[in-house]
């Protein structure tokens, strides 16, 4: 697993992890943006859990939801990490490299 924390996150990376995710430079300081899914809200449609994309801030829902916006946005614009925001959780997945990663 990854321990990452502050802006240049592979420094803290160290090379078992680094082979786990190649991608942890698409980290970025990113603000939530919207309350709940994104897509969601927007359709009136309904989510289980939420996942933030960490490249542009994107919530999407998980893939336990209908619709799957969090995967669909990782399809759509190639954004690999995405991390979820749900309290208590503290993980993040690269769709990329298929890894778990915790990035606090």
């Amino acid at each position: 697993m990854c321990v990452a924390k502050g802006r240049d996150r592979s420094r803290v990376c160290d090379a078992y992890s680094m082979a786990l995710c190649r991608h942890l430079d698409a980290i970025a300081d990113v603000v939530p943006s919207d309350i709940g899914c994104h897509e969601c809200l927007a359709t009136g449609g309904h989510w289980v859990h939420l996942r933030m994309c960490v490249t542009c801030g994107h919530v999407g829902c998980c893939d336990s939801s209908k619709n799957k916006h969090a995967t669909k946005h990782f399809h759509a614009t190639q954004h690999p990490i995405m991390t979820s925001i749900e309290p208590g959780e503290d993980w993040s997945w690269c769709y990329v490299d298929e890894a778990v990663l915790q990035i606090n």
